[in-house]
């Protein structure tokens, strides 16, 4: 069974380029990977929240949370 990872980002030059780097890194054999665009999905920012995303880009991992840089604080996108 392939373990769950999620990138959040919210589509500045940052978050793509770091979007870009995990997916070429990431084993997608291990990995169901979904994209969250926090900025077009606001839906999605208490899920970020209570996952303990502080900014974006973020890519959690079976519930680990792993910041990647700094683009945008969530609540800059609120």
């Amino acid at each position: 069974m392939k373990s769950k990872a999620i990138f959040y980002h919210a589509g500045c030059p940052v978050c793509i380029s770091a979007e870009q780097s995990l997916l070429s890194a990431l084993d997608t054999n291990r990995f169901d990977v979904e994209i969250v665009h926090l900025g077009t999905d606001k839906s999605r920012l208490s899920e970020a929240e209570e996952l303990g995303i502080k900014s974006v880009p973020a890519l959690v991992l079976d519930r680990q949370v792993f910041h990647i840089n700094f683009g945008a604080s969530l609540s800059d996108l609120k």
